[in-house]
């Protein structure tokens, strides 16, 4: 009798699948407008009759992004820095974590630190301060100014930490009872363990070193050494006429805006797509667990 009780009704089965039914269409709607309106020209795209389908099917928009050197330099320079920049975040995540997860018994110097990085979301040094001390240590017009700035990304500890806390004590136990160290516990036990927040906080780090253009302008005085973000910005939201070249000027008068930045963002997401499915699984657990201490 109980069970029939809390047997869901067919049309709350129902209704719940036309609502999430719904929320994909409104979800996979924007990305399939700005792939069409990628393909369409500057025409079709100035009168609003792009929805769903290209009109006036065409790859100038594509052509002007892709078929110049610059693009390519400026791809590759973008990949090294996921390749470079996620190791190094995720390592020093890991190692920051790893000791503020611990109780105050263990670790007596715990609170103080975990407010020393806590002051640094809540208050910022400013940005001449922060291109200051980047120049001071020579990293300007390289690759290491777009990684280790921002090597510990703090949210992405806390998130870290959180999930640490929730491995039981009796595991740490056994190993110790075993001779174990803080080493082998980390990537024996610890690490194993986190493989949810560990793929949330690698799509994290992807995401944010593939889509970050700002600190490209700021750090980087010589414009081949932009990464894919910065270049993209520099020749279609705010030009740079060093960036230009004569046959871009000559394609920039069949293509406008619209379409070109449509172009841009569906090129920039497209690297996301193909790595969110691998992650996915794991997201909402990694969020989860790694928000609340249980």
């Amino acid at each position: 009798m109980a069970s029939k009780m809390l047997r869901p009704a067919p049309l709350f089965n129902i209704l719940n699948q036309v609502l999430l039914a719904v929320l994909a269409i409104v979800c996979v709607f924007p990305i399939v407008h700005v792939l069409a309106l990628s393909f369409s020209t500057s025409t079709a795209a100035a009168s609003g009759r792009v929805t769903l389908w290209p009109v006036e099917f065409t790859l100038s928009s594509y052509r002007f992004v892709t078929d110049t050197p610059a693009f390519g330099r400026a791809f590759g320079i973008s990949v090294q820095r996921v390749l470079l920049g996620m190791p190094i975040n995720m390592l020093l995540t890991v190692l920051v974590a790893y000791p503020l997860a611990k109780e105050r018994r263990q670790f007596r110097a715990r609170t103080f630190f975990v407010w020393f990085f806590l002051v640094t979301i809540l208050f910022s040094g400013g940005l001449i301060p922060w291109y200051m001390v980047i120049r001071l240590t020579g990293l300007i017009d390289s690759v290491w100014a777009l990684i280790l700035p921002g090597a510990v990304p703090i949210f992405n500890v806390i998130l870290m930490i959180n999930f640490f806390r929730n491995v039981p004590p009796a595991l740490e136990e056994a190993a110790y009872m075993d001779g174990a160290g803080h080493g082998t516990l980390l990537w024996r036990i610890y690490l194993p363990l986190s493989v949810p927040v560990i793929a949330t906080v690698s799509l994290f780090v992807i995401v944010g070193h593939w889509n970050a253009w700002f600190d490209g302008l700021i750090l980087m005085n010589n414009p081949s050494r932009y990464p894919l973000q910065s270049y993209l910005q520099t020749i279609i939201i705010n030009p740079d006429p060093k960036m230009l070249t004569e046959r871009d000027l000559e394609i920039l008068k069949v293509i406008n805006n619209r379409t070109t930045r449509a172009a841009q963002i569906f090129i920039a997401m497209l690297p996301i797509l193909v790595a969110y499915p691998f992650l996915q699984r794991y997201f909402t657990t990694g969020i989860t667990l790694g928000s609340v201490k249980g």
